[in-house]
């Protein structure tokens, strides 16, 4: 069995961080009865006797101890991090596990990761390592992080090359969570653009989310509950939308909703590393079978069901209904249009009782209305885990690298151009050490040339679909 890391930076990295392991922790309470630590556990828990002093000596099998998180916490200004500590997950990490500062980074990517970053290297390393050597077998690395404020951008990314550099062999995948138009950091676009360098450079594979998709999904859900479509029963455990288990979030911070989301995503996308599987998906493999060329590395996700992951009374949707909101924009993070663009290469995790054959009749009954590129036909990766979220029959979680990301790095050009041909805030930046204005004419060719890529692509959309003849092979 694999172990896998979560490092979560920033205010946002850290809200979605601590859902992910509440949602986990549930999970594993649903179907660990007995409280033995297993190899599902071990994934992203390490099992420790607290009794003995100091860090205590990890414990391999046997009864559950004390769950400690394979995580890493990073903020720049203690609130968020002292509220977790203060919550009930306050026992999953300890201090070691912990970096923070008071003053912020003023949303400012050049604080984040020239000036912090260079302060706290040796620290992130030794406590990275640490954290490292306590996996039997490492595979991989995920940063939960912020586009658009200082320590999510700047000191995320900072953290990404990092990991780069001490464990080249490990997979990187990073969530990053992007602004929306009217977000409220006047600087958004330019920590968001000096990020993506990062990002194109170091990462294996992103799944970029935007706050809008997910403000809209969680505004759909309230319009729904309120209209009475639904029935307006919520679950007392809610699962999504509360962050208690309890309804009271709901009328609560539309962004308890919306991390809940992005935690869910990761719920999925970790579920066959943490539970057993007839078809298992491990998390390299996905970025083997996703990712062509090493920059062409963001996957659109959308996630299904979404009105019952809002904890709202529906019967069962039809498991060919959940295949086909799958692949409709209602239910992605990221607002884009993947029918109308083409794939790459596209991955279907399924949770519960579902059958490989179900798997196929879909994938055959889809497969005409969606565009892939012409020398990879055949780009489908499934994986089965038979152990569904908490309160379903069933879920699904798709994976598509597809050429419609490309609007949301247009947008996001256009709105760094904007501030930039004016020389807005650029004082901001450059007086921090290290930090220059061709950092900024760097960033944005890199940006630039990624939405190139992504033109060229596009150029050989419509040209022939013609099937290669090759052998059959009965499977």
């Amino acid at each position: 069995m694999t172990q896998s890391v979560v490092v979560q930076v920033g205010q946002c990295g850290n809200q979605v961080g601590c859902r992910f392991w509440d949602l986990a922790l549930r999970e594993h309470a649903a179907v660990n009865k007995k409280g033995i630590y297993d190899e599902a556990l071990s994934s992203f828990f390490r099992n420790v006797d607290t009794r003995s002093a100091g860090d205590g000596p990890d414990i391999y099998k046997g009864k559950i101890h004390s769950l400690k998180a394979r995580a890493l916490l990073i903020d720049m200004e203690e609130g968020v991090v002292n509220e977790i500590l203060q919550g009930p997950l306050r026992d999953v990490f300890d201090s070691k596990q912990l970096i923070t500062d008071v003053s912020g980074s003023g949303n400012n990517w050049a604080v984040g990761h020239k000036l912090y970053g260079y302060q706290y290297r040796e620290n992130i390393v030794e406590k990275l390592r640490k954290t490292a050597e306590h996996c039997d077998c490492l595979q991989c690395f995920f940063i939960i992080h912020s586009m658009g404020g200082g320590t999510g951008s700047g000191l995320g990314t900072f953290v990404l090359n990092l990991l780069e550099d001490e464990f080249p062999e490990v997979y990187r995948f990073v969530t990053s969570v992007y602004p929306s138009g009217e977000d409220d950091v006047i600087t958004s676009p330019y920590n968001s653009v000096l990020a993506m360098k990062e990002l194109n450079e170091h990462a294996d594979c992103v799944l970029p989310i935007e706050n809008e998709s997910l403000f809209d999904i969680v505004n759909k859900i309230h319009q729904m509950i309120n209209s009475g479509k639904l029935g307006s029963t919520v679950k007392q455990n809610s699962l999504v939308t509360s962050s208690a288990g309890a309804t009271k979030t709901i009328q609560e911070k539309p962004f308890d909703a919306m991390n809940n989301i992005v935690a869910n995503l990761l719920l999925n996308l970790t579920s066959s590393a943490r539970f057993e599987g007839s078809l298992n998906m491990d998390l390299n493999e996905i970025s083997m079978n996703l990712v062509p060329f090493p920059r062409l590395h963001y996957l659109v996700s959308s996630l299904t069901p979404l009105y019952t992951l809002a904890d709202v009374n529906v019967p069962s949707r039809r498991l060919d209904q959940m295949f086909s909101d799958a692949f409709s924009r209602d239910h992605q993070l990221i607002q884009a249009d993947p029918k109308h663009s083409l794939y790459l290469a596209c991955a279907l995790l399924v949770r519960g009782n579902v059958q490989v054959s179900d798997l196929r009749r879909n994938i055959e009954r889809l497969k005409p209305s969606l565009h892939f590129v012409s020398w990879n036909q055949e780009g489908w990766k499934t994986g089965l885990c038979s152990v569904p979220p908490v309160g379903h029959s069933h879920s699904l979680l798709a994976l598509a690298n597809n050429t419609c990301v490309k609007p949301t790095f247009m947008e996001l050009k256009d709105r760094f151009m904007r501030l930039y041909k004016k020389k807005a805030h650029l004082h901001h930046y450059l007086q921090i050490d290290g930090m220059e204005q061709g950092c900024f004419s760097e960033a944005i060719s890199s940006l630039s040339d990624l939405i190139e890529e992504y033109n060229e692509l596009d150029a050989t959309k419509g040209g022939p679909r013609t099937d290669p003849s090759r052998l059959k092979i009965a499977v």
